[in-house]
């Protein structure tokens, strides 16, 4: 367990760099919602902050006075036993409160919970408070994708900031990992600090396999592309060949070709795309087709783990070929927060690891994140196995 002083230093660190994050943006570019998936920069703003006051200060700070009583139907995102909400499309026609209105939110906020815990230092709290400030971390990694999204969405693909680094190339030398058939346990196992959703370590059986070392880099994907890839339906699962069809799907997201060459938008803007950094901003779809394509499969997550300490990663969300279930003995927290992560055990697949958009002190060998299969707005990437 971290000491109180430290976790209350972890907090407001993590308040500091999620604006931060938003220091490179015009007003305007706070408000836009170009589609369901993304939420404005001010809704992350401001949810991030609910999700403290909601869940901390209303029931443990004694005479704590709600900043704004229409926050949480403006600011809670999908908390059934908190109250009614603003429908999740909706989030950009939210022109009130003002961004200014929302830092102050914030700026309250972050004071009630930095005098809630000089004061008291109980195990409940504590464990409210670390969660919380994973949450917000969560909403870091999101708020960057969102960002990304709806810059690269404007006519002008205009430039976030030139210091932050999407790329990094997957120079070493291609191998792959031989795993041995046998019993290997799965999930986290230590008091450090986790999601409901690693918890329940259990033993998995692991027929033999191999994994590579390497993600699949941008080169692999353009010979991908120019083999036909995305024409070639026996790749593809036939819900994946609608999606393909149905949208025009013939690249990566955020590809343009231009004269000939292969360009990506970056959030330092537009930018040719590097053959050996990690292909990112695939669907399952994609990643399930490029597989196929190679003869090879993707891992399952119970494969990913047991071999990661043998490779590089971080840099790409890896998309596993397993669905996106309970762990045994699985047990959903009570009350709201029981909401966090079991509702959504239908429909998904699961990806390991981090990426250029996870914050620090957010990642982990056991960390289990989740999106349906269509989706590639985020930093999404693969790895094979055989």
């Amino acid at each position: 367990m971290i000491l109180t002083d430290s976790l209350l230093d972890f907090f407001l660190e993590t308040r500091k760099h999620t604006e931060a994050i938003c220091e490179p943006l015009e007003i305007e570019d706070y408000v836009v919602q170009p589609i369901v998936d993304v939420s404005p920069p001010k809704w992350h703003l401001g949810h991030s902050t609910w999700f403290f006051e909601e869940f901390i200060l209303k029931p443990h700070a004694k005479d704590y006075t709600i900043f704004n009583v229409d926050f949480s139907f403006v600011f809670n995102s999908y908390y059934e036993t908190v109250g009614k909400r603003v429908v999740r499309s909706d989030r950009g026609n939210l022109s009130r409160p003002s961004v200014e209105k929302v830092y102050e939110y914030r700026k309250y906020v972050t004071q009630a919970i930095k005098a809630l815990f000089e004061d008291h230092s109980d195990s409940e709290l504590h464990d409210l408070l670390e969660i919380g400030i994973h949450h917000e971390k969560q909403h870091q990694e999101l708020l960057l994708t969102d960002i990304k999204y709806i810059l690269g969405n404007k006519p002008l693909l205009p430039v976030y900031s030139d210091d932050f680094k999407e790329h990094s190339n997957e120079d070493h030398a291609q191998d792959w990992i031989s795993i041995e058939e046998g019993i290997y346990e799965i999930g986290h196992d230590s008091d450090d600090f986790c999601y409901d959703n690693e918890l329940g370590r259990h033993k998995v059986y692991l027929h033999p396999y191999e994994i590579s070392n390497k993600l699949v880099t941008n080169q692999e994907f353009i010979e991908f592309i120019n083999d036909e890839g995305y024409k070639k339906f026996d790749l593809w699962h036939a819900e994946g060949w609608d999606w393909v069809n149905q949208n025009n799907i013939e690249s990566p997201l955020y590809w343009h070709k231009i004269d000939g060459q292969w360009y990506q938008y970056t959030l330092g803007g537009i930018k040719k795309v590097l053959g050996n950094a990690p292909v990112t901003h695939i669907s399952y779809f994609e990643a399930f087709a490029f597989a196929q394509w190679k003869g090879c499969r993707l891992p399952t997550e119970f494969e990913w783990e047991t071999a990661q300490k043998y490779f590089p990663w971080g840099q790409r969300w890896e998309w596993t070929e397993s669905a996106y279930l309970p762990y045994p003995n699985y047990q959903k927290a009570e009350g709201s927060l029981g909401e966090y992560n079991g509702k959504f055990m239908v429909n998904q697949k699961v990806l390991r690891g981090g990426s250029v958009a996870t914050p620090i002190k957010h990642t982990r060998p056991t960390y289990r994140n989740f999106f349906q299969t269509n989706l590639r707005w985020q930093f999404t990437g693969l790895r094979l196995a055989r």
